[in-house]
């Protein structure tokens, strides 16, 4: 079983949201991320936009997004790429 690059965006519940604590509430529930960028949406809202590495098992990418929407300030999490290593 190998290794798959996952993009992900993460919505904030509102543009009140510390992003930079954020940031680090997100890296401790996957460790996995390599990179986390900002992308401003618009009306002051900015979502995350990150980068992880996974193990290529069924199942995985749905995890992740349940696992990231449980963190404290997000609105949503979802999956927008995945791309074999």
């Amino acid at each position: 079983m190998g290794s798959v690059a996952v993009i992900a965006r993460v919505m904030p519940e509102s543009p009140d949201v510390d992003l930079e604590k954020l940031k680090v509430a997100l890296k401790q529930k996957l460790p996995g991320i390599q990179d986390i960028r900002e992308e401003p949406i618009g009306f002051g809202l900015i979502a995350l936009k990150l980068a992880a590495v996974i193990k290529d098992a069924g199942g995985e990418t749905d995890a992740i997004e349940q696992s990231l929407s449980e963190v404290a300030g997000v609105e949503r999490a979802e999956i927008i790429e995945v791309t074999l290593m």
